[in-house]
């Protein structure tokens, strides 16, 4: 009796432990398919999917191979040919016969001096730090991008949240109006009143949910799958890593003032190689020349010296234009600064207000209006007031908290844009404004 009983349970045996691991192995996918995305990991997900960052990887790859390449001399040139081949007479098309006839092979190699290849290979350098640089401008604007959106999509959210509260509550107030008016203690106009407020909020509910699908949608667009998982808690948008004072000197390595800092590098390499060009290039020539087996062979060899006749109007010109076009970068640059460092200050002095406004709901405006609606709903339970009351002070309440979601959105709009200013922006250990408000 005993072996038939332990028999079966050795043969299950197997089963239950191949069960048991496939659970452990699918535990961590149940687990990281929960896992709430953070802002941080939405931007790890965007910047790992952009094709951009690979496509400016390669031009900076390809730049400095361009600079390898310019370095060089010019590859050496074989000549081959015939010279002096008679065409009439008795020695007509005879290699031999007569003795100008001569078979030649020769190299000829055009020399650039190594301060004119130094010049072109630093040129196509400034051009791989340019690209450098507008990889990390694009990063920057996808860091910044992808929070804007991630932000979007949590203030979307937050506001079906806040309104599901508030229909919950219509929808009370919908049966306390209808339980009333059977009971004789009140009126026809009160529970259409109720009614009439549940079937705005639902309205406004539906609108919010549409905008909080079109916001997952749009935050799809940079972290891909996934980006319909739960969110976490919002970062702290108390500081951000800029200082008022040192705007100039901050904003400087900004990605998009670098770019013009590289552009204004490219176009004075470019200059530097205009002005090299005004020397010309020497080609140095050497021949051997086979002729009859009557006569001897020879040798030839040469050198060819461009004549720069019209410099003034020619190569001169050509520098002049690539210092005026220089000049054009650092203009831009300078006046892109100017234009920046204001944009960013008032952005700041906005996002301060945001934040001192933030507490003004917190501390005042906020208790205010749910000290109303108590009051109001007191009131009409002590039949000491109106259901109209009571509705009324509950869309002031409603109207207050949302208007400080909205605010507390664009407040942190603000932070984003000024947080991600450049790669760098979030772990920047420089000087952090800190507003008076609170978050």
């Amino acid at each position: 009796m005993s072996h038939r009983t332990i028999g079966p349970q050795r043969q299950r045996r197997p089963h239950a432990i191949l069960f048991v691991l496939a659970l452990a192995a699918l535990a961590p996918l149940a687990q990281a398919a929960d896992a709430p995305l953070t802002l941080a990991e939405a931007q790890r997900r965007a910047l790992a999917r952009s094709q951009l960052l690979p496509a400016q990887d390669a031009a900076a790859a390809a730049a400095k191979e361009m600079a390898v390449a310019s370095g060089q001399l010019m590859d050496p040139v074989l000549k081959l040919g015939v010279d002096n081949l008679p065409v009439s007479g008795p020695d007509a098309w005879s290699f031999t016969k007569d003795f100008m006839t001569m078979g030649r092979i020769g190299v000829m190699q055009e020399w650039l001096s190594s301060d004119k290849r130094a010049t072109r290979a630093a040129r196509f350098e400034r051009e791989a730090e340019k690209a450098q640089v507008e990889r990390a401008a694009a990063q920057a604007n996808i860091a910044r991008d992808t929070a804007l959106a991630w932000i979007d999509r949590y203030y979307a959210e937050a506001t079906v949240a806040l309104l599901a509260e508030q229909a919950a509550e219509a929808a009370l107030e919908v049966d306390a109006a209808e339980l009333a008016y059977r009971a004789g203690r009140g009126m026809q106009a009160e529970v259409f009143a109720a009614r009439g407020a549940k079937a705005a909020l639902a309205e406004k509910a539906s609108e919010a949910r549409r905008k909080a699908t079109s916001a997952i949608t749009l935050l799809a667009r940079w972290v891909g799958p996934g980006a319909g998982a739960p969110l976490a808690g919002r970062p702290d948008f108390a500081r951000v890593p800029l200082d008022r004072a040192q705007l100039d000197a901050q904003l400087v390595h900004h990605p998009q003032i670098a770019m013009l800092a590289q552009a204004e590098a490219l176009a004075q390499a470019d200059a530097k190689v205009a002005r090299a060009n005004r020397e010309p290039d020497w080609s140095f020539e050497i021949a051997y020349q086979q002729r009859g087996p009557d006569y001897g062979n020879m040798m030839s060899f040469g050198v060819s010296i461009p004549l720069p006749w019209d410099r003034a109007n020619r190569q001169d010109r050509d520098v002049a234009a690539k210092l005026a076009l220089a000049d054009q970068a650092r203009a831009l640059r300078e006046d892109a600064l100017t234009a920046h460092v204001a944009e960013v200050a008032a952005m700041l002095e906005e996002w301060e207000n945001g934040r001192e406004r933030l507490g003004l709901y917190a501390d005042s405006l906020l208790p205010l209006a749910r000290e109303r609606t108590g009051a109001a709903v007191a009131a009409y339970r002590g039949g000491k007031g109106s259901l109209a009351d009571v509705l009324a002070a509950r869309r002031n309440e409603l109207d207050v908290r949302r208007d400080a979601l909205m605010l507390e959105r664009e407040t942190a709009r603000l932070w984003a844009q000024l947080n991600f200013l450049d790669v760098t922006s979030g772990t920047h250990t420089a000087a952090a404004t800190t507003p008076k408000g609170r978050p």
